[in-house]
């Protein structure tokens, strides 16, 4: 696919490694002129009859000067990254080698690469679609194993084959029922309408399934955000610190000791928690303390997991309850209640009627494995990571959320025997919608757009 906007037939060149000194740079180069440029950069080298794929040692020379020691890797189009002839020079990392080398690669007639480039060749030249190319992104940006599976899922092509499957069984229906648009007039049908609704519903039921996956893609991208909450006292930051197995925050038998929100990341299971110490839940006895304790509402209100703390020596069955009820009042919560200090009194009948309560010794450490397999059972929802596809892009929900309400009007049309060229409408919007998320359909500035939010060099 060719944009007509967006060049693509000239040499561009960039840094992809992080910027700052390390032991080696690696500057890469994709356009038909990348293999004559680097040969005048390492005269000593035959690039141009070399194998694809190979690796070869020069040195780099501005004139009669030695510039630096580096390592060519060649791969010659169409078998690389962008489709196109791409040279990598891995050479040491000081900033002034790397500067003097893109200095002379511009010099010889490379362009500075914009940012998600190379990966917007990659994907204008064939070499995935315009969802895998997000993904290439995601994976980059991946700080855990959920994260990392997700976006290596996307990257292979798990979400586009669902869509395209998707797609194409509706474009098969849709040419019927645009030819029978042509033959309006003899009273027609060729698409058969019951085949049709039960199409659009299985359509609109897997969309509605990768939709609702979005919630649980998002959190698991970008961390899972989980709350300590409880009231003063209740051993948060004992919590805190036993999950951790550091002592992060401060401990005291003083109630009100955390004052502020303390913030660490934890991954269990490949799943990255996001949790928060908070300050304790009560009527505050300063100005210092209230703003705490507002705080503390405020994360518990953007949070995906509450771990509610409570003393199991202090409170009742009743009180428990309470709060829980207070706390679960928010939408897509999940409350895990959890008894602490149980070291010190038998607890189980006592909270006999609390579901799903689980007891546990912050300080001893009993039961904080227990807790761990529950935050992660949470924070799963059920979802198998193995096999599921998950959503984790807001542009590809919003264009399944489009998709999905087109899909839901042509169904209704058809039930109340609407005219079939507003069903046809209804239906080319439909898979317009599902064009934008994998790139059939698309425009510069979407392109520009997804793009610009690359890293240079990738």
């Amino acid at each position: 696919m060719k944009m007509k906007n967006i060049v693509t037939d000239d040499t561009i060149v960039a840094l992809s490694t992080p910027t700052g000194v390390g032991a080696i740079g690696v500057i890469r180069l994709s356009g038909p002129e990348s293999i004559t440029i680097c040969e005048k950069l390492f005269p000593a080298l035959k690039l141009k009859e070399a194998a694809s794929h190979t690796l070869h040692f020069g040195v780099v020379m501005d004139g009669k000067e030695v510039v630096d020691e580096a390592v060519v890797g060649l791969f010659k189009a169409p078998k690389s990254y962008t489709c196109q002839d791409v040279v990598e020079i891995s050479c040491h990392g000081s900033p002034y080698i790397i500067q003097k080398v893109l200095q002379l690669l511009i010099k010889q007639g490379a362009r500075p690469a914009r940012p998600g480039e190379f990966t917007m060749r990659a994907f204008l030249n064939g070499r995935f679609d315009l969802s895998q190319a997000e993904a290439v992104s995601d994976l980059i940006a991946s700080e855990s194993q959920a994260a990392h599976h997700i976006a290596m899922n996307q990257m292979r092509g798990g979400f586009s084959n669902e869509l395209k499957e998707l797609r194409q069984k509706l474009m098969d229906f849709a040419s019927l029922v645009e030819l029978e648009l042509d033959f309006s007039e003899e009273d027609v049908e060729f698409a058969n309408r019951a085949q049709l609704v039960n199409l659009l519903t299985e359509m609109i039921g897997k969309i509605e399934k990768l939709s609702e996956s979005f919630r649980l893609g998002n959190v698991l991208k970008n961390g899972v955000a989980t709350v300590i909450a409880g009231r003063p006292n209740a051993g948060k930051s004992t919590l805190l610190n036993a999950l951790l197995n550091e002592e992060r925050a401060i401990v005291s038998d003083i109630p009100g000791t955390t004052r502020d929100t303390i913030e660490e990341i934890i991954t269990l299971e490949g799943i990255a928690f996001r949790l928060t110490d908070t300050a304790g839940i009560r009527h505050a006895a300063d100005i210092i303390e209230r703003e705490g304790v507002a705080r503390t509402m405020q994360k518990i209100k953007q949070a995906s997991i509450v771990v509610y703390l409570f003393d199991a020596d202090e409170m009742s069955a009743a009180d428990v309850l309470a709060d829980i009820k207070k706390l679960g009042n928010e939408d897509n919560i999940a409350v895990l209640p959890v008894a602490n200090k149980v070291d010190k009194i038998k607890a189980e009948i006592k909270f006999e009627g609390i579901g799903n309560l689980l007891f546990i010794s912050a300080k001893n450490g009993q039961g904080i494995e227990e807790l761990k397999k529950q935050l992660c059972s949470a924070a799963l929802q059920g979802a198998d990571m193995q096999h599921d596809i998950v959503l984790t892009n807001a542009r590809h929900y919003e264009s399944l959320q489009s998709t999905m309400q087109n899909l839901s009007n042509a169904k209704k049309g058809i039930e109340t025997k609407l005219s079939g060229e507003l069903v046809a409408s209804d239906i080319r919007s439909a898979l317009t919608h599902l064009g934008e998320i994998t790139g059939e359909v698309t425009t510069d500035d979407l392109l520009g757009n997804i793009f610009g939010r690359f890293c240079i060099g990738k």
